[in-house]
């Protein structure tokens, strides 16, 4: 099952989700008992990894600042996120809220809104993946899917991998 078809059936309305990416050869061979959990039982691919779900970010920071205190053990291949946001769309000009207006608040006012989860992965040897559900149209068929889908998301938990 793929990480964006696991947060599909938890529904809409989830907080943020951090997810390590683990070898799961690694993973089984530390904790044997996993297969039977996990319903393993033919031989894993090597390049197989099992997203394990980290504790949940702290609510009061925002999310850039989280995700910049977040470092990752070398052990872990690389990291997800998921997450749900609202976009307005039908428009080429930046919109922003009143001051001092609760952002959120405003952008659910908005003709064009939407509400959509977003997926992103990225691991350590450079690869990226991001997928898109619009709540709109919430079924497996319209996912969008891609690695330059939210660069902006990858580039950031990308550095959360950076050894530095």
């Amino acid at each position: 099952m793929t990480l964006e078809r696991h947060a599909a059936e938890q529904g809409w309305d989830q907080p943020v989700r951090v997810y390590a990416l683990v070898p799961t050869t690694e993973l089984l061979a530390r904790e044997p008992g996993l297969a039977r959990l996990l319903g393993v039982s033919e031989p894993v691919d090597s390049a197989d990894l099992t997203p394990v779900e980290q504790e949940p970010l702290p609510a009061e920071l925002p999310l850039e600042e989280a995700l910049g205190r977040m470092a990752w053990p070398e052990a872990v291949a690389g990291c997800a996120l998921v997450m749900e946001r609202l976009v307005l769309r039908g428009s080429d000009e930046t919109l922003d809220p009143p001051r001092g207006a609760d952002a959120a608040a405003w952008a659910q006012d908005q003709p064009g809104r939407e509400e959509v989860r977003m997926v992103a992965g990225v691991l350590r040897d450079g690869g990226r993946h991001a997928a898109l559900r619009m709540r709109a149209y919430d079924s497996d068929d319209q996912v969008l899917n891609g690695p330059d889908l939210v660069p902006a998301l990858t580039s950031a938990l990308a550095l959360t991998l950076d050894e530095e």
